[in-house]
């Protein structure tokens, strides 16, 4: 279905117009996974993700005609940002279906490209059916986030740019939605180096292809529930089903709790800032999905529009797991001079205060007593068992929050 040429010539139709994006060796994550562990940054690529490439190739091989007639497209919110991109290079209309719960920052993104937008529905799926209501009523050409040959090749583009820059590349991790990077990248990395293993990585609660490669047939579930919104699908496609299954070595699946872990690795140590799929491939070497000891690994960022809301509570969450940030409570007597000592027994470990509650009025409390809530910064372990030290030499009873 899919043919080398078809890839090189999506690669022609690209030129100029997208990044060739940076494959990053990690000294980080290579000892974490005992692996040579390289990143293929789409996460910088332009609008933010690989969704221009299988966008931009569509686009830019529709008739006359075709375009006349405008275009629209669902998607969960990068896909969206690749058709509004190449809608306006190519100086034709575009209206895009988003899940109502899709990042405001990929909205406004999409919009700023030009495109009308609607929001429809909880996942992609939903937003798909509407999106084919309004073509109906329209006759504006649809273009597929994922199921359709073109968009496949552009995609596809990823592996091509890998092996050239890697040749020795052994082990590729690529994220799975609806299945178009997935396929496009297998089918590329197969079609010119048949040894090269395509692991598909998917989130625990929107694996469709898993459970379709188990059923031994295409399969559509009946929830996709994941922070990894742009692989939030209930079913793969035809024609990537068809691909990957000939094309793709296994699939893993990784927890939202280890994407979230993984979303804050990046932003710590490589310094990207990248979404909840784009983390996917990467969780998976890190939390030993699949064997990749001592073999050269590449994981395919696949994007970076993160809702900023979201990287607020990854991060929050990810402190108080790593155990640098936690919330302690005493109850003092309410006398002058007792919130000072309790205050400095913390300064004087370097502990450093984020917030801090003195409620003396709660009806459980004696008149007497002051109930006193903090929540604190901290280096580990260690650290607060000194700061815990400290307070209980001055006779404050703690009790974690």
């Amino acid at each position: 279905m899919l043919t080398l040429n078809d890839l090189l010539k999506a690669q022609e139709n690209l030129q100029g117009i997208t990044h060739i994006t940076n494959l990053d060796y990690s000294t980080t994550f290579s000892r974490i996974a005992g692996a040579d562990v390289y990143l293929k940054t789409e996460n910088l690529q332009k609008t933010g993700s690989f969704k221009i490439r299988g966008a931009y190739n569509k686009i830019a091989q529709l008739s006359e005609e075709e375009k006349a007639r405008g275009v629209i497209a669902a998607s969960a919110g990068n896909h969206a940002q690749g058709v509004a991109f190449a809608s306006r290079r190519a100086g034709i209309q575009s209206s895009i279906v988003m899940p109502e719960g899709t990042p405001l920052s990929k909205v406004a993104a999409t919009k700023g490209y030009g495109a009308h937008v609607v929001l429809h529905g909880q996942v992609y799926d939903d937003a798909y059916q509407k999106a084919r209501e309004i073509q109906e009523n329209t006759g504006a050409t649809f273009i597929h986030a994922f199921d359709d040959l073109q968009v496949i090749a552009g995609q596809g583009t990823i592996g091509l740019e890998i092996l050239a820059e890697l040749p020795e590349t052994e082990i590729m991790f690529v994220p799975i939605g609806g299945g178009g990077l997935a396929s496009g990248v297998a089918a590329a990395a197969k079609l010119t180096n048949p040894s090269v293993k395509i692991i598909g990585v998917e989130a625990e609660g929107a694996a469709c292809f898993k459970a379709s490669r188990e059923q031994g047939k295409k399969c559509n579930l009946t929830s996709a529930h994941t922070i990894a919104d742009g692989i939030a699908v209930k079913c793969p496609g035809e024609l990537t089903y068809q691909l990957l299954e000939q094309y793709l070595d296994d699939v893993v699946t990784v927890t939202d709790e280890e994407i979230a872990s993984t979303i804050l690795l990046l932003l710590e140590r490589a310094k990207l800032m990248v979404e909840g799929a784009g983390a996917a491939a990467l969780a998976a070497i890190l939390y030993h999905k699949y064997p990749v000891v001592d073999k050269k690994t590449v994981a395919v960022i696949s994007g970076g529009n993160i809702d900023v809301n979201m990287i607020s509570l990854i991060i929050e969450k990810g402190l108080v797991k790593t155990g640098r940030r936690i919330g302690i409570s005493t109850t003092m007597m309410d006398k002058p001079g007792n919130l000072q000592d309790f205050l400095q027994s913390i300064a004087k470990e370097r502990g450093n205060i984020i917030s801090i509650e003195h409620d003396r009025a709660q009806a459980y409390l004696p008149v007497d007593k002051a109930r006193v809530k903090t929540v604190l910064e901290i280096q580990g372990k260690e650290h607060l068992e000194k700061i815990i030290n400290s307070l209980e030499s001055k006779g404050f009873k703690v009790e974690f929050l």
